[in-house]
């Protein structure tokens, strides 16, 4: 029995099949649920939303061509004005983890209304543009508690 439940226990993050909301969730500890697509509108009154981009908050990407029901992906680091990285989950790399992933914000405003993606098949940032809502941002005061996932762990800067 127990060599049974050590083969077929709980495997690590990196070895899951990964949807991107359940994932942003856990990592980022905004509680919110249903189809990335649609945490922007249940974010309203719960948590604090905005255009500029801080570390543990979650980017909310509108549904767009193929990507019919949005992306969302928590914000790792803060590279420059005009450029991030996040973590996220089932991007380029079917239902796998993506750590530190470059997206730069193309808007015409810097607004980061529309953002392009680092991309696995292209080495780089795709092609496309995709739009954006915005981010969540966690609660203040609340502690933002990243999961370990794969071996690594995000740790929380300040938060707004």
């Amino acid at each position: 029995m127990l060599l049974f439940a050590s083969l077929f226990g709980a495997s690590p993050a990196s070895a899951q099949f990964w949807q991107c909301a359940p994932y942003a969730r856990m990592i980022s500890g905004i509680d919110i649920h249903g189809n990335a697509g649609t945490w922007w509108g249940q974010a309203a009154g719960r948590y604090e939303r905005g255009e500029t981009p801080s570390v543990g908050a979650v980017m909310v990407m509108k549904p767009y061509g193929k990507m019919r029901v949005g992306h969302v992906a928590t914000v790792s680091s803060i590279v420059s004005a005009r450029e991030i990285t996040v973590t996220h989950a089932n991007w380029s790399r079917r239902g796998r983890v993506e750590r530190d992933v470059r997206v730069v914000d193309v808007s015409a405003d810097g607004d980061w209304s529309r953002v392009k993606v680092w991309y696995a098949a292209q080495g780089d940032v795709g092609q496309t543009s995709y739009p954006t809502f915005g981010f969540i941002y966690p609660k203040r005061g609340a502690a933002v508690q990243f999961a370990q996932a794969g071996g690594a762990t995000l740790r929380g800067a300040a938060l707004r």
